[in-house]
């Protein structure tokens, strides 16, 4: 039987590492795939991961139609197996839903990977969604770790250096290195504690606080 799967986890988790080497391994066994993504930070129709990996993928608007692209393909004769869907946190909750019934109607496994919450600490309607509809949810077990050496939950935005918790959703950017000047729109995850004080690894550094846990309880 055919099932909805959900990976989620914080940015720095592996999920699009974990979503290339899904389609890998099911490609191995001789399975034909599709793999989508929106908003990919390599740019459009592009999936790729921080270790450095890329595949070509189909580009996601709001607009787009899972059921309809899948039962067009099947009806032109191609062969759709299981589809690997990137950043699934961006989807509609009608994009959801139909690759649920993609999964009931025409079972077809589906992958999902995606970010649970915003920088809000607010859920994504996309994966919301999956949470509702998902067969089986899973907690990628790589932990991103905040600046302190805690596991980080939660994902900051910053805005010139300065983390703050209202704007649009939707804002792509990256940190790769906080020792560097930040960029004017960028993301760092972050343990609870330190989301919750919007204190960021530049703003620690910058009011000298060790970025080691202190050395007793």
């Amino acid at each position: 039987m055919a099932e909805l799967h959900f990976f989620t986890g914080t940015m720095d988790s592996g999920k699009s590492t974990l979503a290339l080497q899904t389609n890998h391994n099911h490609a191995a066994r001789g399975r034909v795939g599709r793999i989508f993504t929106t908003r990919d930070r390599a740019g459009e129709a592009m999936l790729s991961s921080r270790l450095g990996l890329t595949h070509e993928a189909i580009e996601v608007d709001d607009t787009f139609d899972f059921w309809t692209y899948v039962v067009r393909t099947l009806t032109q004769g191609g062969r759709i197996d299981y589809l690997i869907c990137d950043e699934a946190q961006f989807y509609t909750s009608d994009q959801i839903d139909q690759l649920a019934k993609v999964v009931d109607e025409l079972q077809i496994d589906v992958f999902a990977f995606g970010i649970l919450t915003d920088f809000r600490t607010a859920l994504f309607p996309g994966s919301a969604r999956l949470v509702e509809l998902a067969d089986r949810m899973n907690v990628l077990q790589v932990e991103a770790l905040c600046w302190c050496g805690k596991r980080a939950t939660h994902n900051a935005r910053t805005e010139n250096g300065v983390m703050v918790v209202e704007g649009d959703v939707i804002v792509v950017g990256d940190v790769e290195n906080p020792d560097e000047t930040p960029a004017e729109v960028a993301y760092e995850v972050l343990c609870r504690q330190h989301h919750r004080r919007r204190l960021t690894a530049a703003r620690a550094k910058a009011v000298s606080l060790a970025p080691e846990p202190l050395p007793f309880g």
